[in-house]
């Protein structure tokens, strides 16, 4: 293959799942093809993920000098970030039987990788 070229947002305030539902409709796709659907989709998640494949795209032409037309989505993740942001305070819901349960605020790490078409 070519040359690979990575781009990653961290600590999107979103949940992975919710993330993940978006990049699989990207994947493998050429670059102007992926941002197209993403524009369409209804999902909050399309965004952050145009995003990071937009700052891809520029890493690619700046840094290697490598056209648009040539670039794909070769690999896309979303990985979990951490929970509660420091500073954020610890937000809770109160249970059964006079107890509380932490309200999981969760975080993702989106990484692109973009290659060239032979």
């Amino acid at each position: 293959m070519g040359t690979e070229v990575v781009a990653r947002a961290k600590h999107i305030h979103m949940s992975p799942r919710k993330v993940r539902r978006v990049i699989d409709k990207v994947r493998g796709l050429d670059v102007d093809e992926a941002l197209n659907i993403l524009h369409f989709l209804p999902h909050a998640a399309a965004r952050p993920v145009t995003k990071v494949i937009n700052s891809a795209i520029a890493n690619a032409e700046e840094n290697f000098g490598i056209p648009r037309e040539e670039l794909f989505v070769a690999k896309i993740t979303a990985d979990e970030g951490p929970g509660v942001m420091p500073g954020k305070g610890r937000r809770r819901r109160f249970g059964a039987r006079g107890r509380v349960k932490l309200v999981r605020k969760r975080s993702s790490h989106i990484t692109v990788v973009l290659d060239e078409r032979e």
